[in-house]
């Protein structure tokens, strides 16, 4: 049955395949952005022109729309965020499908030795900072993981949404990233540089792009609430991702140990000084299979190598 649906940020990377996706189940969709970034879908979706940290100007643009079946938020990003989705929709959507972040499982340190289930993040009994300047540009990178974390507490304690928060592992995808992580390491290889590490062992879970967006589709359309992981099986850390694209390039790579010069400090963009991994057995139960990271990964290197050249 098609389903009349938002998406907030809908123009690159995840979103634009879950727009894609959900056009071409036969869905309505409507996309919300701040209009800066073309997108490529035409007449076959409706705009709303907003930004969305904007509160005033969230429940103008959203008075006479709706209501929806699903809300697809991208761009919740702290609980200033979360705040004005509850005064812009509470009462007027279906389901309300926040993507969330592995990186939600930092506030839990580092170095676990078992992979890490939904309930172990209790973010209901999380401190939410109103005092904190979340919307300041400056310090986007610096509240990121405490920003994500805040959100889901607030649609928690508030409690008039139906809630859905998939805790996505990184993605990882073709010359498209526009975070480089992956380019990083194979740029590094084909250079012959030398890869500083801190844990040879300290995995993180990944997921395709295209995985991302075909899990976020299959999220909306059930009808459980609350945080799920998503993540393929075979955890990798940057020392073994670096080996992997070693392999895949054939070409020699090099690396050494070294201690980070802050104790919480990356040597390279998926180096961490213990692991992090998502453990699955949620969305499994629900009846969804993410796959193993052999079965993508080699190709989505072999994408950026081809960039590279």
């Amino acid at each position: 049955m098609s389903k009349n649906i938002l998406v907030i940020g809908g123009t690159r990377y995840i979103g634009r395949l879950l727009v894609q996706r959900l056009l071409r189940a036969g869905h309505r969709v409507t996309i919300a952005t701040r209009g800066y970034a073309p997108d490529p879908f035409g007449d076959r979706i409706a705009r709303v022109r907003v930004d969305r940290r904007n509160e005033t100007a969230m429940r103008n643009a959203f008075s006479g729309l709706g209501p929806f079946d699903i809300v697809y938020d991208q761009m919740c990003y702290n609980p200033l965020d979360a705040a004005i989705s509850v005064r812009t929709f509470a009462g007027r959507v279906g389901r309300y499908v926040m993507a969330s972040t592995i990186d939600a499982y930092r506030a839990l340190g580092y170095g676990h030795d078992r992979p890490l289930r939904e309930a172990d993040l209790a973010v209901e009994a999380q401190r939410i900072d109103t005092a904190y300047p979340w919307h300041d540009p400056c310090r986007a990178t610096e509240c990121y993981v405490a920003g994500k974390v805040q959100a889901e507490a607030y649609l928690v304690r508030d409690g008039s949404l139906p809630l859905v928060t998939p805790r996505l592992a990184h993605v990882l995808g073709g010359p498209e990233d526009f975070t480089g992580r992956l380019a990083h390491y194979v740029e590094l290889a084909r250079m012959g540089g030398v890869l500083e590490y801190s844990d040879a062992q300290a995995a993180l879970s990944f997921l395709p792009l295209q995985g991302a967006a075909d899990f976020l589709v299959w999220v909306g359309m059930q009808d459980f609430t609350g945080p799920v992981n998503a993540a393929c099986d075979g955890s990798l850390s940057a020392a073994q991702l670096y080996e992997r694209v070693g392999a895949v390039l054939d070409t020699p790579v090099t690396m050494r140990q070294k201690v980070p010069p802050e104790p919480m400090g990356r040597l390279s963009p998926f180096d961490v000084p213990g692991a992090i991994v998502l453990d699955t057995s949620r969305a499994q139960a629900l009846g969804y299979r993410f796959g193993h990271s052999d079965d993508w990964i080699d190709d989505t290197i072999q994408l950026h190598d081809l960039a590279f050249v």
